[in-house]
């Protein structure tokens, strides 16, 4: 069981700000509704994101982290890159650390299929990120007890 003592660090990647707003307000709702503390930075892109939650293991204590975010497909193969790169730098982090993480950064073939995931009356990736981190920290919380 996580405990009520438990901190959340949210890290959402600003380059799409009305996305970025919507997805911070679902998982703010869903932290809210199960009374967890949470902290929230922000970075200029997703290619911050796992630099922000390193920069965060040498200087605070998270118990879990959720990482929001859009990637929308281009003329070029840039959303190809960005998206492996930002995938495969937050996997490290989470299994060299063993960090309880909800990933919720959109990968999107147009706005509207992006609009569609961030808004928290639909998909509501912010939610589900949300909700992903937080049972990812109570299975963390069941081995370590172990």
């Amino acid at each position: 069981m996580v405990n009520d003592m438990a901190r959340v660090l949210l890290v959402v990647a600003q380059f799409y700000e009305d996305l970025a707003s919507q997805l911070v307000q679902g998982a703010c709702h869903e932290l809210h509704n199960l009374g967890m503390d949470y902290d929230t930075v922000n970075v200029p892109g997703t290619l911050e994101i796992p630099a922000a939650i390193s920069f965060s293991l040498q200087h605070e204590s998270y118990d879990g982290y959720i990482a929001l975010g859009c990637v929308i497909r281009g003329e070029t193969s840039h959303y190809d890159v960005v998206c492996q790169s930002v995938t495969a730098g937050i996997n490290h982090l989470v299994l060299t650390h063993k960090l309880p993480l909800g990933f919720g950064v959109i990968t999107a073939e147009n706005m509207e299929q992006a609009a569609n995931r961030a808004d928290p009356s639909l998909r509501n990736y912010g939610g589900k990120a949300a909700r992903a981190c937080i049972e990812m920290m109570k299975l963390k919380a069941h081995w370590s007890a172990i």
